[in-house]
């Protein structure tokens, strides 16, 4: 499958921010989804996941209350909604999937998605 991110954008602190990924390819329901964030000089750090079937999330400490991960399989595209953004939520955004047979699979781990996007730059001031 492959995945083009977009959305990005300089925003304030405090905006909200809505990132898409589309994907082409391959059997949309048949992958996990999850979006990733590298920032300047840091590794890249698992930010939130969707299952295939849409109905199992998972998000790190950090955004939850703040991000929403979401899917709609009809358009074959993943959501990041963003708000209460941080300066240290500053960073680029990639999306990614991962291929799985059961449909309410979420992952977490970096090294369990094998298909990336290129990235989208999320740049917050204060």
């Amino acid at each position: 499958v492959q995945l083009q991110a977009s959305g990005g954008g300089l925003v304030q602190a405090g905006d909200s921010l809505t990132l898409s990924c589309a994907a082409s390819g391959g059997t949309f329901r048949r992958y996990v989804l999850g979006w990733f964030r590298q920032a300047q000089g840091k590794e890249r750090e698992f930010v939130a996941a969707v299952s295939g079937s849409g109905v199992n999330k998972d998000s790190a400490d950090s955004v939850k209350g703040r991000f929403t991960i979401s899917r709609d399989n009809a358009k074959n595209t993943v959501y990041l909604q963003m708000s209460s953004l941080k300066p240290e939520d500053a960073a680029i955004y990639y999306c990614a999937a991962a291929w799985r047979i059961h449909s309410n699979v979420v992952l977490r781990n970096l090294e369990s998605y094998d298909n990336w996007g290129q990235g989208t730059l999320v740049t917050v001031s204060s």
